[in-house]
């Protein structure tokens, strides 16, 4: 639990939030339409977005995971931490912290400053 509250207390001290499509119910349809294809043809910031909206909106933890996936693996940051988080936690994917910490590793290489992937890696590093 520790951990859990670890996390939310960085996510929201790391960055400013930004109305996205995901504010209401009215928005989630619209949203899953202009993403999926864009999704589709392999954008990874659409891929990054679909997998927070399934997890998010449709709580569907599997669907998630793999589109976190996709954008993960052509290099996406959040993507990365995205898919870093679902094995942290379990989350539409059998618990792993080894592969939590190489996904959080990977998005701490290319953050930039940004320091959640960092942070997350160096938790897990402990355990």
């Amino acid at each position: 639990m520790r951990i859990i509250a670890a996390i939310l207390l960085m996510l929201s001290l790391s960055a400013p939030v930004a109305a996205g499509p995901f504010e209401d119910a009215d928005n989630n349809a619209a949203a899953l339409q202009r993403l999926r294809p864009l999704a589709d043809q392999g954008n990874p910031e659409a891929q990054n977005m679909l997998g927070d909206l399934y997890l998010v909106v449709s709580k569907n933890n599997v669907e998630a995971v793999t589109w976190f996936r996709k954008a993960a693996e052509q290099g996406h940051r959040l993507g990365q931490l995205n898919l870093g988080f679902s094995y942290m936690e379990g989350w539409g994917v059998p618990q792993d912290f080894i592969l939590a910490y190489m996904w959080f590793n990977l998005a701490a290489a290319a953050a930039q400053g940004e320091t959640t992937a960092a942070q997350m890696r160096d938790i897990l590093g402990k355990k």
